[in-house]
Formats: C-alpha cells, sequence, structure tokens
C-alpha cells in the first residue's frame, strides 16, 4: 500500500505543470461525467456522501467547479495506491480546501548558517480548514465520495475574488522559476549572465566544420534557458551506434562544472562516444521537451531504441513526449548512487547492506529470481517499512534488469558501470570552478584525444593477435575472429559458463523445448531456465533475455546448441555493433522516394545529407594509408565530375532542383 500526499510548495521541477493546474483549478470543465450520470444543471450542486463519479478527474472537476462557486480553492492533500493483480492502482484521492492544514515550520538555522543565508519571510494561507471531499475506487468506472467536510474555518471570497487569487499563486511561482533562471544564467555566464560567448563559438565551430548543428532556446526576455549542438562526427557515430542512447545529467548536480548533459552511447568496444550536448538551464518538463526534440531534428528524427535517463519526473515526462516509441530506462547506477544518501544510516549499520543491494539488482536474469532475492534481503534487515526501498521496489520495471529484457540497452555486462561525462572529467578538471567556454573546450580536446586513440587502434584491430581461447571449441576460434576484445571476453565467459549446464529436452514441434539448469547448483535462487529451439533455423529464445538486453546469446542458448549438434555461431546471433567490423561495410543506406525528393527541394537538406555521407567516406579514408589513398582518390573525381557539369551547364540556382 502507497501513501502520497501533495503541497502547495512547487519546485523548478514541478513549474512545467503550471499549464495543467491553471486549468483544473480556475476554469470550469464543460463537461464531467459520473456513474448516476448527473445532467448540466446539476454541475454546481452540493456534493453528498455517496456520490458516484466515472473517475477520480472526474470527481475533480466537479469539486473544483463547486468550489469556484463558492468561493474557495481546492488541492490533492493525499492519495493512496493498492497492489492489485500484480499491478499499482490508485484507490484514493482527497481533496481539501487551500487553506487546510499548517504551515510547517523549518527548525532555526545556525547562527552562521543565518548570516549568511538571509531568506524572505514567507506568509501561509493555511489556518488548519477542514473542508474535503475523499472519493474511494469502489470497481470499475466507480469512485464514491467516501469522507465529506462542507464546513470552513474562513470567509470564502467571491469567484472573481478566487480566481484572482489562484492567478497570483501562479504567479509566484512563475517568479520564483524566473529568479532561479537567472541564478542560474549568472553562475555560468557571469555577473551580468551574457551568452553571446556561447553564441560566438557556435558560430566559430559552424565556420570550421558545416555539419557543425546548434540550437538555442530563449524565454520572453530573449534570455538564454536550455541550448543544444551536435557535431557532424556525433551524427556519424550515431549511425552506427546510436541503437542505445543515454541521457547523462551526472555533471548537472556539481557546482562546480557548468551544467551540461550529454547524448552518448557505447562504441564497439564498450566505451562512450558522444552524440551531442546540451546546455540545460531550464530544468523543467516543458525544458527537457524542447533539448530532446531538438536534439532529434538534429540527428534527421531518427529515434534509438531504447534511451536511459536518470530517475526524475520532469525528464520521465519529457521523454514519453518526444520518444513515444522508444523504450525508457532509469540508470540503475545513479539509483545506487542515491541509495548512499538514502540509507546512509543503514549503511553505517549494515556495512554490506550496499554490495548485498547491488548484487540482489545486478545478478538475477529473470523477474522470478529478483523477486525472492529482494524478499530475503528485505526480511534480512528488516526494511519493510522503509520508504525509499519501497519506492525502488514500487518502480522496479523502469530500472532493474531483469524486468528490462524486452529492448537492447548496450550493455555488455550488468556489474560493470558504463563511463559518464563525470568519470570522463574526473582527472582532467580541478576542483575549483571551471568558465563554461573553458570547459566546453577542453573537453572537447579530450574527447579528440579518445577518439585520435581509437582510430589508431581500429587502424591496427586486424592485426591483432587473437585472445587466448579457454576451450578447443570451433564456435570460440570463430567468435574470437570477429568479435572486438571486450565483447569476446563477455561471450567467452558465458561459453565457458554454458559447459556447466546441463541440458533436458521436455518437448517436441516446430520450437523444441528445454530445461537448462546448472550443475551442482544448490543456492536458494536455483532456478531452471526455459530455452525454445527451431533446429532448421538455427534459432532459440531463452527467458532470461539476454541477448535481446545485450546482443550477446546467453549461456543457456548455448548449451542447448551444444546438445543439438550447432557447432558454429549463426550468422544472425552475431551483433554486428559487437564486432571489429562495427563500422565497416555498406552503411550509406538508399534514399527512399519521399526523402530524395525533399533534398532536392533544399539546399539545406542537401548539404546536410552530403555532409553524412562525405563524414562517413572521412572516417574509413583515414583508417589506415591505404584506405586513405582510396579514399582521395573518390573525393578528388567527385570533385572533377562536379567542376566539369558546372563549366557545362552551370550551376543550379538555390531553389531550383533537377537531375544530371
Amino acid at each position: 500500500m502507497d501513501y502520497s500526499s501533495s503541497d502547495e510548495d512547487l519546485s523548478i521541477d514541478d513549474l512545467s505543470d503550471l499549464e495543467g493546474e491553471q486549468a483544473s483549478n480556475i476554469r470550469i470543465p464543460p463537461s464531467y461525467s459520473t456513474s448516476s450520470q448527473i445532467d448540466a444543471k446539476s454541475l454546481y450542486q452540493e456534493p453528498f456522501p455517496g456520490m458516484e463519479f466515472a473517475s477520480d478527474s472526474a470527481a475533480r472537476a466537479f469539486y473544483n467547479a463547486y468550489a469556484q462557486k463558492l468561493g474557495f480553492g481546492i488541492r490533492v492533500a493525499r492519495s493512496r495506491t493498492e497492489r492489485r493483480k500484480g499491478l499499482e492502482v490508485l484507490v484514493m484521492k482527497r481533496f481539501v480546501c487551500l487553506k487546510e492544514g499548517h504551515h510547517k515550520k523549518k527548525a532555526p538555522a545556525a547562527a552562521s548558517d543565518s548570516a549568511a543565508k538571509k531568506k524572505r519571510k514567507r506568509l501561509s494561507m493555511r489556518d488548519g480548514c477542514p473542508a474535503l471531499m475523499e472519493v474511494v475506487h469502489r470497481g470499475p468506472d466507480k469512485w464514491v465520495v467516501n469522507k465529506l467536510v462542507l464546513d470552513h474555518t474562513h470567509v470564502v471570497v467571491s469567484p472573481d475574488q478566487a480566481r484572482e487569487l489562484q492567478q497570483q499563486r501562479l504567479s509566484s511561482k512563475y517568479i520564483q522559476k524566473q529568479n532561479l533562471l537567472n541564478e542560474m544564467r549568472r553562475k555560468v555566464f557571469g555577473k551580468d549572465g551574457d551568452a553571446r560567448i556561447l553564441l560566438d563559438y557556435f558560430k566559430k565551430m559552424q565556420l570550421k566544420n558545416k555539419g557543425f548543428f546548434y540550437a538555442i532556446q530563449v524565454d520572453s526576455t530573449n534570455s538564454v534557458t536550455n541550448a543544444v549542438w551536435i557535431d557532424a562526427k556525433h551524427r556519424v557515430w550515431y549511425t552506427y551506434f546510436g541503437d542505445a542512447v543515454t541521457f547523462d545529467t551526472t555533471c548537472i548536480q556539481n557546482d562546480n562544472i557548468p551544467p551540461l548533459a550529454c547524448f552518448s552511447g557505447a562504441n564497439q568496444h564498450g566505451e562512450l562516444v558522444v552524440f551531442g550536448y546540451a546546455l540545460v538551464l531550464d530544468k523543467t518538463g516543458l525544458g527537457f521537451r524542447w533539448i530532446f526534440d531538438t536534439w532529434l531534428t538534429g540527428m534527421g528524427k531518427q529515434h534509438p531504441i531504447s534511451i536511459t535517463t536518470d530517475q526524475h519526473r520532469s525528464l520521465s515526462d519529457a521523454v514519453v513526449a518526444a520518444f513515444p516509441q522508444t523504450y525508457h530506462r532509469f540508470c540503475r547506477w545513479r539509483i545506487f548512487s542515491r541509495c548512499k544518501n538514502k540509507l546512509s544510516d543503514l549503511y553505517f549499520k549494515f556495512p554490506t547492506l550496499h554490495e548485498e543491494i547491488k548484487r540482489c539488482v545486478n545478478e538475477p536474469d529473470n523477474v522470478e529470481i529478483f523477486e525472492v532475492c529482494w524478499k530475503s534481503l528485505v526480511d534480512k534487515y528488516d526494511l519493510s517499512e522503509n520508504d525509499w526501498l519501497g519506492f525502488l521496489y514500487g518502480i522496479r520495471n523502469k530500472w532493474v534488469p531483469a524486468y528490462l529484457t524486452t529492448s537492447f540497452f548496450a550493455e555488455l555486462s550488468t556489474f560493470k558501470r558504463p563511463e559518464s561525462i563525470k568519470q570522463v572529467c574526473r582527472g582532467h578538471f580541478s576542483i575549483s570552478k571551471v568558465s563554461l567556454m573553458n570547459f566546453i573546450i577542453k573537453f572537447d580536446e579530450l574527447m579528440e584525444s579518445r577518439c585520435e586513440k581509437e582510430a589508431q587502434s581500429e587502424s591496427t584491430v586486424m592485426h591483432h593477435p587473437e585472445p587466448v581461447l579457454k576451450t578447443d571449441m570451433i564456435m570460440e576460434k570463430q567468435a574470437a575472429s570477429v568479435y572486438t576484445k571486450e565483447s569476446f571476453e563477455i561471450f567467452q565467459s558465458e561459453l565457458v559458463e554454458s559447459l556447466h549446464h546441463y541440458t533436458v529436452k521436455s518437448q517436441d514441434g516446430p520450437y523444441c523445448k528445454y530445461s537448462v539448469e546448472r550443475v551442482g547448483d544448490t543456492t536458494h535462487t536455483r532456478y531452471q531456465h526455459t530455452v525454445f529451439f527451431s533446429p532448421p533455423e538455427k534459432k532459440a529464445w531463452c527467458n532470461c533475455n539476454k541477448f535481446s538486453l545485450s546482443g550477446i546469446l546467453c549461456r543457456h542458448v548455448l548449451a542447448v546448441f551444444f546438445l543439438t549438434g550447432v557447432i558454429l555461431l549463426p550468422e544472425h546471433y552475431i551483433t554486428k555493433r559487437w564486432t571489429r567490423l562495427a563500422r565497416m561495410g555498406p552503411e550509406i543506406e538508399l534514399q527512399d522516394p519521399e526523402q530524395e525528393s525533399c533534398c532536392e527541394n533544399s539546399v539545406i537538406l542537401r548539404y546536410d545529407d552530403l555532409v553524412r555521407d562525405a563524414m562517413r567516406c572521412v572516417e574509413k579514408g583515414a583508417s589506415s594509408p591505404v584506405c586513405y589513398k582510396i579514399a582521395k582518390e573518390v573525393i578528388r573525381n567527385a570533385l572533377r565530375e562536379i567542376s566539369r557539369y558546372e563549366e557545362n551547364f552551370g550551376r543550379f540556382r538555390p531553389g531550383e532542383s533537377g537531375k544530371v
């Protein structure tokens, strides 16, 4: 059972909901639905115990209209959820007068603190008013008034005065937001908050690199709120490794580093690769939505398969709106970091608890094992009443690997934390505050250095000695010749582990059913995995879903392969992004007629399209001396052909289109 309550004071991250709150608290809804089919004339009738509504939203709309007629404001004070058939279901909502309750006074600050931080005293509008209406869920489309108090402890005002009070309340939130944004601008751009230095940098980069993309968001005062920029290299990397994206906000919490976020992913070695940057000043849902939409525009509206973000309401709302078809998860490593603060007393009392929580989350490869491990951990330390762990358990389907097996996240191992901007910056920036431009320039140099090292390793990758083999199996030799060192090590561990599993065939058919279990497993998490296998197609499915999550076959499927005589890894189970040839081959795709037509009618679209293809050519040409000569000759031939055409037929004007 889960309880939650709301407050009238909002943080900057709650301000994205202002429009919805204004609509529901000020305007009278045109209609609402109840199971007793109340007509339009009853819109302003007085509520009564047992009154029925079709939904909690309908109940709120009714109570809001009733409150406006009498002249008082309302808010949601409390809600309750229950677990039914494996799902968290809302079962109660309580609406109260805005003057319900009493303002909670904070403990007085120390003398030194109060001297350093003088805050304006805020007047509270709450005076303990008992008026409320509570509705409970009694069945499908049936919400019933369970508790009702109609009396107020204060004089209610007229509807016009009520509307004015609400507008003032919203106006104060807007002022609060603007003050926070102005403070952020001063931290980033200096005392005057002048963002011209950032714009100058963008223009300079665009002169050096015509494929450089940037966009700046401004507010009604023409002040910067957010910015996004993407290099041509970022677009090229996105074509190879943009299937799984992370929106990395680890730097936003560091006061010494500008609030930069990074769109990133993992290359064929499992290392950090950047797809673009964002300067984040407005951390509301609308601000993040603009960042995501702008970044997608810079990437040609190509959506990733999955996206990983921090656990944050504003981020979640923006992801749902901007990436409707993309699978979204929360970064569990950020959640583990928060646990150190949220559970600090418990960690001090039980020194091994942090590692036990990590093992409980990372090790189980299916829901059943995770549930057993979690219950055992909670019972062991008597944590059933811990609010933070209860909250994490409630959202487990968004961050626990066992629940995330239906989408690809480019994660070779659940035990190794992926690189973040914060980790890359560690050791390269001093603990003192770094200016925005110094940080951007130095971070760009740092990433360029990493790219050069990667290019050098790629140029000799075909000549690297094969890794040490642990078996005499042909499949291991095959994998060693195609996978990168990092991905092969993961595959090799699965292959060796599969030799310690025994397999039993339990069902024939187009897809034969096998039960796979580890030999000698006597732990409390002992579990039989189920594998379905089609011999003619050499296709298999395991209920651990490791291949769907990481792109590397699991030990259970490999055990079935050995039993059925499959000695070579089928081609459809070799994920190209993890191979030595991840960035080789015919990546340039043919355009569909509609896209080609759009390019013919727009200079900008033609330019962007050619830059993407040219950058692929440049990247591959730089990989070795031989490739360099080939690429150089191809580019020279293309320029000669274009010059010859211009001499014979002249140049097309910007608005023209045509074919040679």
